[in-house]
Parts: C-alpha cells; sequence; structure tokens
C-alpha cells in the first residue's frame, strides 16, 4: 500500500501553534498524533539476520484518534468478536438526527452520545420485540460515529443486528424474513420520542455555553425539540450481509475508523489543506475539499471523545452477560470458536500476517533472511 504524501502529524507539528488553548484531551491527542512512531515514544533497533539491513522501529502512540493506529487495534478486535456471530444474516441499521440539535449534543457529549445510544437501542430492541414484527428478543452492536465526510459534526451510530432473536422463554429461535428486518418508518417515530424525552429530561444537566447560552432558558430549550421534532429523523437499514464473512469485512471499517484517515489527505499547499471526501450524487467517486488548517484541525478536534468514553456497545442478547447463552448458536459456525482462538493466541505478528499478508518478521531488503531485535531505543521526552 502507498504511503500518504502528508499526514496528520504534519500538519499539526507544522501548525499546532493555531490551535491556541485545547482541553486536556484535545492537547493529548494532538501530541500523541505527533510523537506516533518518533524517537520520542522510543522503539527497538531491528537487524537482518541475513545481510547488513538495520533499522529503528518506532513505537506507535496508541491513540484511539491517531490514523496510524488503528489498524491492528481492529484486526484483534474484530477476530474477537468472530466467535459472536450466529449463523443467520445480519442487518446494518443507522440512526441519524436532525443538524438542529448537533451544536446541543457536540457541546454534551458523554451525556448527549449516552441518550443516542440508550434511545437507539431501545428502540431496536423495542420495535423488534412487538409480535406483529419479529417477536423476539435481539442483539446488536453499536458504533458511534460523530463526522460527516466533510469533518462537520454529525452524530450518528451504526447498528450490525442479527436478522433473528430468542422468543421470551429463551427456548427457540426466531429468524427474521430474509432481506427484510424491522420497519424503519417505525424505528424513526419510536427514535425520536425516545431521544427527544430523554433530551427535555436531563434538560437542567446539560451545559449551554457560548452559541446555545440562550438555551438555558426551558422555553427556548423546549422549542429546539419541537423544531427539531417537526423535521426528518432519518433511519435505515441496508440489504443484509451475504455471511458471517461479509460482516467480519464490514465491522473492520468502522468499528475503528477515525474521522479521516491519511490516505484520504491530498495536499498541504501553504496554510490549505486539500482531502478527498465521498460525493454523494455520484457513489463510488470522490470530490477534493480545501480548508484552511485552522479549520481543518478544528474540525479533526471536534471528534476527539471524552476520555475513556467507550464508542463500541453491545446490547440485548450480545451484551456481554447475555452472550455465553449464544454460545451453542456460534458453535454452529464450523470451527469458528477453535480457529479464532488459536489465531489471537499466536500473537500480533502471525495475526497482521494472516489478515493483511503482511510479514514484519521478513528482511524487506534481502528478503530471505528474518529481523530481530538488537537492543531496545528509550523513549525521550518531547520538547516540541
Amino acid at each position: 500500500m502507498k504511503r500518504p504524501g502528508i499526514e496528520m502529524a504534519d500538519i499539526f507539528n507544522q501548525f499546532g501553534h493555531l490551535l491556541g488553548n485545547l482541553s486536556p484531551e484535545k492537547t493529548k491527542v494532538v501530541q500523541d498524533i505527533k510523537n506516533c512512531r518518533t524517537a520520542v515514544l522510543g522503539g527497538h533497533l531491528e537487524k537482518c539476520d541475513h545481510c547488513e539491513y538495520e533499522k529503528n522501529r518506532y513505537n506507535s502512540c496508541r491513540n484511539r484518534h491517531c490514523p496510524k493506529c488503528q489498524y491492528l487495534a481492529q484486526v484483534k478486535w474484530i477476530e474477537k468478536r468472530t466467535e459472536d456471530l450466529l449463523p443467520c444474516p445480519y442487518f446494518h441499521v443507522v440512526f441519524t438526527v436532525p443538524s438542529e440539535l448537533n451544536p446541543l449534543i457536540l457541546r454534551n457529549k458523554r451525556l448527549a452520545y449516552d441518550f443516542l445510544f440508550k434511545a437507539a437501542s431501545e428502540t431496536l430492541r423495542e420495535v423488534a420485540a412487538r409480535p406483529k414484527n419479529l417477536g423476539a428478543d435481539i442483539g446488536a452492536i453499536g458504533v458511534l460515529h460523530t463526522w460527516s465526510q466533510t469533518l462537520l459534526d454529525h452524530p450518528h451510530i451504526h447498528f450490525i443486528v442479527p436478522g433473528g432473536g430468542l422468543n421470551k422463554e429463551r427456548t427457540k429461535w426466531i429468524p427474521c424474513k430474509k432481506s427484510y428486518f424491522l420497519p424503519v418508518k417505525i424505528l424513526s417515530q419510536v427514535f425520536r420520542g425516545k431521544l427527544l424525552n430523554y433530551l427535555e429530561l436531563a434538560w437542567d444537566k446539560l451545559n449551554y455555553p457560548g452559541k446555545i447560552a440562550d438555551l438555558a432558558t426551558h422555553s427556548n430549550f423546549k422549542h429546539l425539540l419541537v423544531t427539531a421534532a417537526k423535521n426528518e429523523w432519518v433511519v435505515y437499514a441496508k440489504e443484509p450481509f451475504a455471511g458471517p464473512k461479509q460482516v467480519i469485512s464490514y465491522l473492520g471499517r468502522y468499528t475503528h475508523r477515525i474521522a479521516i484517515s491519511n490516505y484520504r489527505l491530498v495536499k498541504l499547499q501553504g496554510e490549505m489543506v486539500q482531502f478527498k471526501y465521498r460525493d454523494r450524487e455520484n457513489p463510488g467517486s470522490s470530490k477534493i475539499m480545501a480548508l484552511h488548517v485552522r479549520e481543518f484541525m478544528r474540525r479533526f478536534l471536534l471528534h476527539v471523545l471524552p476520555k475513556r468514553y467507550v464508542r463500541i456497545r453491545h446490547f440485548g442478547m450480545l451484551g456481554n452477560r447475555l452472550k455465553k447463552l449464544q454460545i451453542s448458536i456460534v458453535r454452529r459456525l464450523e470451527g469458528i470458536v477453535e480457529t479464532v482462538k488459536a489465531e489471537v493466541a499466536q500473537g500480533w505478528q502471525a495475526l497482521l500476517k494472516m489478515v493483511a499478508g503482511i510479514d514484519v518478521t521478513k528482511c524487506p531488503k534481502c528478503k530471505l533472511g528474518s529481523v530481530v531485535v538488537l537492543r531496545t531505543l528509550p523513549s525521550r521526552v518531547n520538547s516540541s
């Protein structure tokens, strides 16, 4: 894979001084991205046991917002989740909110994101439990995304949902129709009511700084909710996946995704950043957007999550407390439990080779020898 011409680290290194005062969480994100895979974090010296090749290999920052640090974490997570897959179709359901609510949500991330998860997951389970729909207790994996393709705030939750569930007595598996899961109009209506209710009940617990100061008055807050209720609440479900392998591949594209990857960055020219974004009018194609570096960095940092915030959550029968009840169903997938456990136990090098075909132990120069660690390189204090 071709390396990107510029990276987020380049932008922060050259223009980070334009950011001004940042919160501790954002400051750490910027610093970690700047330090990632540099001498600052230390590492080790590698040498080939067959030729003269030597290279310093520096440590990753492991920050979940860093474009360089997501791939291996993603691979490990997916391999562990594979044993939870059920032998049935899977659906992708997305819950979004009207843009009028974005300023409020952005300034109350932890509480508002919790409300999004709560309202959306409860909606799925309640609508599925109705006898005229599925009449079953379902499970789901939810992943919070907070960005649009142009890095503006756009909070929404992606759910991967098995196409079926357990009856009330937990003695029978009830499958959904082959290509139909739940009525999206009903999902949208129930979700709207739940989220607006949770927000209204929390009016005195939310913060109203700066541009949304007027919402501290309850009548203004109520007017916002009424306005939002009149607009479109988009909930959509895509076609079911072809099988478990397709589910795994799809999860890999969504679970550890961040606001923008280095590979979408096109050019840094003067104080303008050019990056690619998806063209909605022409599926499969992209456009180029140019932003001043200050605005680009501001948009990127909009999506820094609160400290220790959990953005991947499991619900219903896929929740940790009930997941063991599904082991007998999962084992119907031929050998999947044993295979995954063996693969994970092999270590990250073997896992990376299996999934991506990248053998980090082979010498990149002679292609014959294996690289071995000569010594550890200590970390340094960042002077920037």
